[in-house]
């Protein structure tokens, strides 16, 4: 239907072409635009095929807070989750977060605490194993790779203990 000034009256349906107006195409492209990218947002939030097989974080280590001094960081033993042989803790410094191991009264093994997936901070074990809280790679407390999607080693520091003190190396 027409109105008297030849253009379709709104709401009216034909079997000819409808007149739009400028700025509906633009608001119309705008929203198309608009659920386009939202869609890709949250696809990209979604997940990805790298998420974690397993639903197992670990079970959380303890933290203890490291001292950075002159290229290293030093970390008191006694009354901390270190204390004891067969334990692992994660000791967060303001030179970077690492993941520390006692094997015996005098050996500690310190590695690097970021998953080299995508950088997540690993904070949880399974048993002697790393997992990673993001994707679920594993790690064995030397820092080499037990299950992807991670592929290289975690990098591990020399770690000396003396007078009841653990000092890990950054240089």
């Amino acid at each position: 239907m027409l109105q008297a000034s030849g253009l379709p009256f709104e709401g009216a349906m034909s079997d000819t072409d409808t007149l739009i107006s400028r700025r509906q195409f633009c608001a119309g492209a705008c929203a198309v635009a608009s659920g386009a990218t939202l869609v890709t947002v949250f696809t990209g939030c979604s997940g990805s095929s790298t998420s974690p097989s397993s639903s197992n974080p670990g079970s959380p280590l303890g933290k203890i807070a490291g001292q950075f001094a002159g290229g290293n960081v030093q970390v008191t033993v006694a009354g901390s989750p270190l204390a004891s042989v067969g334990s692992a803790a994660l000791v967060e410094s303001n030179a970077g977060v690492f993941l520390v191991s006692r094997s015996s009264d005098s050996a500690f093994t310190a590695i690097e605490a970021v998953c080299t997936h995508e950088g997540c901070t690993i904070t949880g074990a399974d048993g002697a194993i790393y997992v990673c809280p993001c994707h679920g790679s594993r790690y064995d407390h030397s820092g080499h790779v037990v299950q992807g999607p991670a592929k290289a080693s975690l990098r591990q520091y020399t770690a000396n203990f003396a007078g009841g003190v653990l000092t890990i190396a950054l240089g």
